[in-house]
């Protein structure tokens, strides 16, 4: 049963001033960061080179890392890296590690011609994805870690302030990207994405120098209920070989986390929350995947693109998702969900005024304004929701299995968006209609499962 307690307006927002808030916000920029370069960077950058829609729409694909990254979560919950973990503590070990392999590949990709060697720039793009997407399983450990079990108020705060942070990363290092880029074309520079690509490589350096300034506590408990899973297992085997020690370990590392969340939620209900997960925000992904196409194709500029969608979008983001923070605190996470994907659908349609009316920086201004607080909204209930669920003992594990579940649907089935567009003959209104009406399944999902969540408040 998640409980979320009831408190005045001063005691929520009270709970924000907390040192611990501002460590999960630079957890937060952490791992939005990245989606800039594979994300509206990667798009952009193709569709300046010429390459089709289909194409920029089909490279997304290497987001579908992000649906399978509770795989390899597991080890990241048990394994140290050497010298690193010693001297950094074990999230922060790997996040250094990830944050290393993302900076080596923004050098390779500033070498690197589009047209000519496309292949090697998705390969490039796909190992930063895969990088970001292990960095993400700690660093949402990390955050939940920060909070005690029993801080229901500061987990939802915590989720709040890690949503700011990712969209602060995200918005904000797009900033960064296309003014950077405009910047570089304007006064002559050919290759002009590559050589951002390196200004942001200095991006990702600051990030790990601030890295420094998290804390992060040592796991006694999590380390020994792992070993007692471990022993319970080789215990049931009968031996205590080296063979069986390995056999526990395997099975104790992968199955546990699974085990756990079943054992923990009731079969019938956790089918039920998976569910819902894979469907929640697919409308949201589809738009998102193809809106800097859509943006660039309806008449922006890239100043335009980053003033509107990514300078006020950052502003909107942080104001509506504390107070997005507050809603879920007061009126709990199942209520915030609901409300959340009537305005994702809502404001979805917006686009679609935006493509019937043609170039209009007011209705811009708007649709963006409006889609970036649905999205706040959405996100923060989602990530408190799915924070609320875990077992400390696997937090890595069972965040990345709940999250890339989520992830699954909106960046497997999102990658056709070019394709849609496409067999749409260029129909943006029709294509964001689309969108608005992939939330009614999540919904309904959600409908049947809320009575057997039995969601309370205090």
């Amino acid at each position: 049963m998640l409980e979320i307690k009831k408190q005045s307006l001063s005691e929520t927002f009270s709970v924000y001033l907390d040192r611990r808030m501002f460590r999960i916000l630079l957890l937060g920029a952490i791992s939005g960061f990245p989606w800039v370069l594979i994300g509206s960077s990667l798009s952009l950058w193709l569709k300046e080179e010429g390459l089709s829609r289909s194409t920029i729409g089909w490279a997304g694909l290497i987001f579908g890392v992000y649906a399978f990254n509770y795989l390899w979560a597991p080890l990241i919950d048990r394994l140290q890296i050497p010298y690193l973990t010693k001297k950094l503590g074990h999230r922060r070990g790997w996040i250094v590690l990830m944050q290393v392999a993302i900076l080596v590949c923004l050098i390779v990709w500033s070498f690197i011609n589009p047209t000519e060697n496309l292949a090697l720039l998705i390969t490039i793009g796909l190992i930063i994805a895969i990088a970001s997407a292990t960095q993400d399983i700690t660093v949402d450990a990390l955050r939940i870690e920060q909070i005690g079990e029993n801080e229901g108020k500061s987990m939802a705060a915590g989720a709040a302030m890690a949503v700011v942070g990712w969209w602060s990363g995200y918005k904000l290092g797009g900033v960064i990207a296309l003014f950077t880029a405009e910047y570089f074309q304007n006064i002559g520079i050919n290759n002009y994405w590559q050589s951002t690509f390196l200004i942001l490589g200095i991006v990702v350096i600051l990030m790990n120098i601030g890295l420094m300034f998290v804390h992060e506590q040592a796991s006694n408990t999590r380390k020994f209920n792992q070993e007692a899973t471990d022993k319970l297992i080789q215990n049931k085997l009968g031996s205590q070989n080296i063979f069986s020690k390995t056999i526990a370990w395997i099975t104790g590392t992968l199955g546990g986390p699974v085990a756990s969340f079943f054992k923990k939620n009731g079969f019938s209900i956790a089918l039920g929350i998976l569910g819902f997960v894979f469907l929640f925000k697919i409308g949201e992904a589809f738009l998102g995947r193809m809106s800097i196409v859509f943006y660039k194709e309806i008449g922006f500029s890239k100043s335009d693109i980053a003033i509107y969608s990514k300078t006020l979008g950052w502003v909107t983001t942080v104001i509506f998702t504390l107070l997005g923070g507050l809603f879920v605190i007061r009126s709990g996470v199942l209520k915030a969900m609901f409300l959340a994907g009537i305005l994702m659908a809502a404001t979805n349609l917006l686009f679609t005024a935006l493509a019937w009316s043609g170039k209009s920086e007011l209705l811009f201004a708007v649709a963006v304004i409006f889609d970036d607080i649905a999205a706040a909204f959405a996100t923060v209930a989602f990530v408190a929701f799915i924070s609320l669920l875990v077992d400390r003992t696997y937090t890595a594990t069972q965040y990345a299995l709940l999250a890339s579940i989520g992830t699954a649907g909106r960046t497997t089935l999102a990658s056709s968006s070019g394709a849609l567009v496409d067999w749409l003959n260029g129909d943006w209104g029709t294509f964001f209609i689309i969108t608005a009406i992939m939330v009614i399944p999540s919904l309904i999902c959600l409908w049947f499962i809320k009575d057997k969540l039995k969601l309370s408040e205090k």
